[in-house]
């Protein structure tokens, strides 16, 4: 009995996330992308209705891809709902510097370059916006019932921001070819939006610090200075 040709259509998902993460969407043709995935170019076609149907098939790939480090940090039972936050983020930036700060987040990428000429693509990328901030919607909001992040914000907005904050850190990251805008971001946010309710920043313990030495010096200068005897 003989076997039927094994199909390509995976191959080359595959390696249109490869070459769309490397060129973008507009740069990555068709034949870079059976090229990369040793197809022939008329495969393409047979498994894909056009390149926009095909990106957004790549997108779900890479969701995917993004979902399990999602579950793998959020889920985390050994760390509690904030400490799982920061292991997010600090996984995704492990995986940045893999790629030497030269490659971000496809999502943010196809955000910028598709969503302005292509409604299927621009309605994809809201649908995945919104599956995305949900998971984080529900850490937060276990974080806040907890005492672990201030409650004046609703947990879906705060989820929000910091998917909308780590993208534009990302592209910058990008820019710069070094790690500095995720690492500023990490600190920021983690001493404002997500701070542990009662408890002082680092600016600010610090010149409390400073403020309580000068105190303390200056107190033992005018200590000493009122135990010395008086000229006559």
């Amino acid at each position: 009995m003989s076997m039927g040709r094994r199909s390509l259509r995976d191959d080359i998902l595959q390696a249109g996330l490869r070459v769309m993460f490397r060129c973008g969407y507009q740069r990555a043709s068709v034949r870079d992308i059976c090229a990369a995935a040793g197809a022939p170019q008329g495969s393409f076609t047979n498994h894909f209705r056009s390149k926009e149907a095909f990106a957004a098939e790549v997108l779900d790939r890479y969701f995917d891809y993004l979902k399990r480090l999602m579950t793998q940090a959020l889920n985390d039972e050994t760390l509690t709902p904030r400490q799982r936050l920061k292991r997010y983020l600090d996984i995704i930036t492990g995986k940045l510097e893999r790629d030497r700060w030269a490659i971000g987040c496809l999502i943010g990428d196809f955000s910028l370059e598709t969503s302005s000429h292509s409604k299927r693509l621009r309605e994809r990328l809201d649908a995945i916006f919104q599956e995305w901030r949900t998971p984080f919607a529900s850490c937060i909001a276990a974080a806040q019932s907890a005492g672990e992040v201030d409650s004046k914000f609703h947990a879906t907005e705060l989820a929000e921001f910091l998917l909308a904050s780590w993208e534009g850190a990302i592209l910058r990251m990008k820019v710069e070819r070094r790690p500095a805008a995720l690492e500023r971001f990490k600190a920021i946010v983690f001493e404002t939006v997500f701070k542990i309710p009662g408890t002082l920043n680092v600016r600010t313990r610090l010149v409390s610090e400073r403020a309580a030495r000068r105190g303390a010096n200056g107190g033992g200068r005018r200590q000493a200075i009122r135990g010395k005897p008086r000229r006559i």
